[in-house]
């Protein structure tokens, strides 16, 4: 298939017009074919189909619009053009099957054989890109934000035509350009090339008058619309007309230069060479590009900041050669040597631009005003493009730039230069991945990072898409030809000695992130290295507060201080509206480096304890406010202080506040393992029992904090602690569907409970056991287990502990069909979990109690009990629970017969369980969706709902739910009249039911 852009949004199956619909499926497809190759986010879609107010049904809007296509496409054979991937859809296609790709590779092609001389073929390569065009880019659609790519490219197309025209001149085809060129000028009378290739063209045909008259024209509009006489490069034609110098047309017509009677100074070049390795940053050249080209207003400023190594220079000299045409008057470049102990003053700087200009030395004058004011006066009539490379600050910067429109100028910085207004800023950061392995295999050669592809991406990883420890890399392998890659990656995979090896000569790594550092505050450096030596991939003001003892909003000022000077990046905004930070790994490593050498060993321990401690406190505050519905630990615990501000926060969210903070707490425990903290690193074996770290399967944040826990306990030989993690390891596995371990690790833990006699442990151990009998249908045994732990925490008196037991006891007896037992077991639950003021527990209860009703077809009360539920958990923004009290809510009113109901409420269940990759909740929730659409007889869809849960459930042990699927499977077959099957199916299911004890063998015509 092919795809146009060019004009109308359209695609074409050879010669035939694929239908596309209307014009928002047709802009979701422009945008994904402008970024195709590339993830195209969800949320963008959404922007791009409703600039300003998006309605509820967007996403799913847009999905449908996705879906439409994807059909359409099959059509023609092309079914998997656009794919889905997080975090919104993509679509691959082949380069010449888009036409914007084939115009910019016809346009790159022309204006290189322009460059090398051969001007027929630029002029047919660049016709041939103009005949791409049906119209203006993108037409046809809405106004949305595309109108600025198709601005873009509808800029790009008159840059294009407007150097086929020039090429023409060149080559000498004069003949058919007038009237195109009147229709042009007519169009846009202000363009000054334009106007003069049109009176060019003119003389070039004998028409001299004409030529003159098309230059007073375009004076008379520049003056009246505006307020600005013609450029040097027209003036200057203008002149070459007048006189009738023939030879000196094509010049004029080429370069504004202007100099005095008698005097030729040549145009300034002063652009050093761009590497012929350059890789990547297409999407930032093509920014900078568009912002610099030659436009009425201001002058165009482009600031590039960015860290040290992410070549920022060489981006700036890239761009400034690809737009160097675009400035006859010349190019200027000045090195300001921002970062070093003396950076260059701009006095200096004019001093050497205006000899350039054409300023004799005798002629300079004396102070930086008046070298300024004649400076500015200078490039008035010029058009010239400045590179003012690694800028000190905005007062180095100002007397060096333009006062007139025409010229534009980049700056590079490690500072972000806000000072300095009127200017556009890209923030460059490092390499994206593919183009950082593009450019080692640029820099070390294709061959061999093919030999060992894996090492290379190692090494790119390593070096953190740094494009300047690439190429240090690069050059450590070119002095060593036989060195494979596997060895330099491995040495480089040690963190101690990374940096050593990212130097090479003069120039390394570390000295370029020392130059930043050094020119630090005191109170920023330490802020730094602490947040180096801490390690956390991503990180809070709060944290940094707890490190260097500060208040948060000074916290916050000195990690934007670092942000200022490129040594820390933001993040984002987390779902708290907390902001959030984070270091490269390289400065990472320098700064543990410098911790290491310019503090106590001590004061950073204690830096990482106060940072532990913080998250402690504000779980255990949680667990406090909103307690927990299982078993806690009886742990001392060293209090924190810690802000009322921030514990309001988490308080008021404890969700939200671990989703942001569960890949930093987890790290920040492994470090403070590696440290020797073990007491600390334990102390986080309790920290399940706060609400914060239930609902959501947040198995890996979970899985690094238990293991590490284990180990700090093993190796401070501390039993108590190994038994209590190896009980949350239990619990964990339980969560993640592993019932067999789970079991194993209860039962390690019970043995070391049971040698310390520790009565609360062995209680919990216990439940452990009776809980993860549950599922896999060991309903007996479950029931021991369950009822030893409620007996042990009766004792104890511990409200909490036997909410939960009888809880789950309540739940296994339900599944034996000992209904008078399980609701004395559930109906004492919910009073402990009362008296405990746990909210959480109770939600959990009520749910069950739910069911209890259920299956004694006591709908009133089972839909009351369940919606009780439900509204906890959306309190408490436990989504996951809600989803689940939800499903048990919409069970009960489809069991009544209101299947209208009950289906968007399992369908919004199954999107829950699906999201917070809960595989039990989906299996279930699939499985009462089979039966909803069985009652409705609608037997295929039954059928897709009752496999799909059989895919997820078939994995597990969990025969008694297998068997209740064979039981549904059984009613299935009857509705298709298939007796044979749905007996076989029954009978199969009726003996796990047998085998089990389970209370379908009493109910045999029970639907549960």
């Amino acid at each position: 298939m092919e795809f146009r852009l060019l004009g109308p949004v359209s695609a074409y199956a050879g010669d035939e017009a694929v239908p596309l619909g209307g014009a928002k499926p047709k802009a979701l497809l422009a945008a994904l074919l402008l970024e195709h190759g590339r993830v195209v986010a969800a949320t963008r879609l959404v922007d791009v189909l409703w600039a300003d107010d998006p309605p509820d049904t967007a996403r799913a809007l847009v999905q449908t619009y996705v879906s439409t296509l994807r059909r359409t496409f099959a059509k023609h054979g092309a079914g998997d053009l656009i794919t889905t991937a997080a975090p919104g859809y993509m679509i691959r296609i082949e380069p010449e099957a888009l036409d914007v790709e084939v115009f910019t590779r016809l346009l790159a092609q022309g204006r290189a054989a322009a460059a090398a001389g051969d001007q027929p073929a630029a002029a047919e390569l660049l016709r041939s890109a103009d005949a791409l065009w049906q119209g203006p880019a993108l037409s046809g659609l809405d106004a949305t934000e595309l109108t600025v790519q198709a601005s873009r490219l509808d800029e790009l197309r008159a840059a294009a035509v407007e150097e086929r025209i020039a090429a023409e001149i060149a080559a000498g085809q004069w003949g058919d350009l007038v009237s195109e060129l009147t229709v042009l000028v007519g169009h846009r009378p202000t363009n000054e090339r334009l106007r003069g290739q049109l009176m060019t063209v003119l003389y070039r045909l004998g028409r001299q008058a004409e030529a003159l008259a098309c230059y007073r024209e375009g004076r008379d509009v520049l003056i009246g619309e505006l307020g600005v006489e013609p450029g040097p490069e027209l003036n200057a034609l203008h002149h070459a007309i007048l006189r009738g110098e023939t030879e000196q047309l094509a010049v004029a017509a080429q370069s504004a230069e202007l100099a005095g009677p008698g005097t030729v100074h040549p145009v300034p070049a002063q652009l050093p060479p761009v590497p012929a390795d350059f890789t990547g940053r297409a999407a930032e050249i093509e920014a900078l590009a568009q912002g610099l080209l030659p436009a009425n207003g201001s002058p165009a400023v482009q600031v590039i900041a960015g860290p040290g190594g992410t070549g920022k220079s060489t981006l700036a000299t890239a761009v400034a050669h690809r737009l160097a045409e675009h400035f006859p008057d010349g190019q200027l470049y000045a090195e300001l040597r921002g970062m070093s102990d003396a950076p260059v003053e701009p006095g200096d700087v004019l001093s050497r631009f205006l000899r350039a200009l054409g300023v004799e030395q005798a002629q300079l004058p004396e102070g930086l005003d008046e070298r300024a004011d004649l400076y500015r006066s200078l490039l008035a009539q010029r058009r010239m493009l400045l590179v003012l490379d690694d800028a000190a600050s905005e007062q180095q910067v100002r007397p060096l730039l333009p006062g007139r429109a025409g010229n534009a100028v980049v700056i590079t910085s490690r500072d972000r230069l806000a000072g300095l207004s009127g200017t556009t800023l890209t923030d460059l950061r490092v390499l994206e991945p593919e183009e950082a392995l593009l450019l080692l295999r640029r820099l070390a050669g294709n061959e061999r990072v093919d030999e060992d592809l894996d090492a290379a991406r190692r090494i790119v990883e390593y070096c953190g898409n740094l494009p300047l420890a690439l190429r240090i890399v690069s050059a450590r392998l070119a002095g060593r030809r036989a060195l494979p890659l596997k060895p330099l990656a491995d040495r480089l995979a040690d963190e101690s000695r990374r940096l050593n090896h990212l130097s090479a000569g003069d120039v390394g790594v570390r000295s370029s992130i020392e130059l930043s550092y050094r020119a630090l505050d005191p109170d920023c450096r330490t802020t730094l290295r602490r947040l180096g030596w801490f390690g956390v991939p991503d990180f809070s003001p709060w944290v940094v507060s707890w490190l260097v003892e500060t208040s948060p909003a000074e916290a916050e000022e000195l990690v934007e201080q670092l942000v200022d000077a490129q040594l820390v990046e933001f993040v984002g905004v987390d779902r708290m509206g907390g902001l959030r930070y984070r270091l490269h790994d390289l400065i990472r490593l320098y700064a543990r480096e410098c911790a290491a050498l310019e503090e106590p060993a001590q004061d950073l321990a204690d830096a990482v304890g106060r940072a532990l401690r913080g998250w402690l406190a504000l779980i255990h505050r949680t667990a406090v406010d909103s307690p927990p519905a299982e078993i806690r630990w009886r742990r001392p615990f060293s209090p924190h202080d810690v802000s009322e501000e921030l514990t309001a926060l988490v308080i008021a969210d404890p969700w939200d506040w671990f989703e942001a903070e569960q890949s930093a707490l987890a790290s920040g425990v492994e470090r403070a393992l590696a440290l020797g903290l073990y007491d600390l690193v334990c102390e986080f074996a309790s920290a399940r029992n706060a609400s914060a770290f239930m609902g959501a399967n947040r198995f890996a944040a979970r899985t690094r904090v238990i293991e590490a826990a284990l180990t700090a306990a093993r190796r401070a030989g501390k039993p108590r602690d190994e038994a209590v993690i190896l009980t949350e390891l239990g619990q964990l596995r339980y969560d993640q569907d592993h019932y067999t371990e789970a079991r194993r690790q209860f039962r390690a833990a019970l043995s070391l409970f049971r040698e310390l006699n520790d009565l609360p442990g062995q209680a919990a151990a216990l439940a452990g056991l009776g809980i993860a009998c549950r599922e896999p249908g060991r309903f007996a045994e479950g029931v021991h287990f369950l009822d030893q732990a409620a007996a042990l925490l009766h004792d104890a008196r511990d409200d909490i502990g036997i909410g939960y037991c009888r809880r789950i006891a309540g739940s296994v007896r339900l599944e034996l069909g000992d209904y008078d037992g399980a609701l004395d077991d559930l109906t004492e639950s919910l009073a402990a979990y009362r008296r405990a003021g746990s909210r959480l527990g109770e939600g959990h209860t009520l749910r069950t109690l739910g069911l209890y009703h259920r299956a004694r077809d006591e709908w009133a009360d089972a839909e009351r009990r369940c919606a009780e539920s439900a509204e906890i958990f959306h309190d408490l923004g436990d989504e996951l629970m809600e989803a689940y009290a939800v499903r048990a809510l919409a069970k009960s009113r489809m069991r009544q017969g209101h299947h209208g109901e009950a289906l968007p409420r399992l369908e919004w269940a199954l999107s829950v369980s699906h999201t917070m990759g809960d595989r039990w909740g989906q299996g279930a929730t699939l499985r009462v969706l089979g039966q909803l659409h069985l009652g409705e007889h609608r037997l295929d869809l039954a059928e897709a709902c009752f496999d799909a849960a059989h895919d997820i459930w078939q994995s597990m042990d969990v025969p008694v739910w297998q068997a209740r699927l064979d039981l549904d499977r059984s009613r299935l077959l009857a509705a298709r009249g298939d007796t044979a099957g749905a007996q076989t199916a029954r009978s199969r299911a009726l003996g796990v039911f047998h085998d089990h004890g389970a209370r379908e063998i009493r109910e045999l015509d029970g639907d549960h």
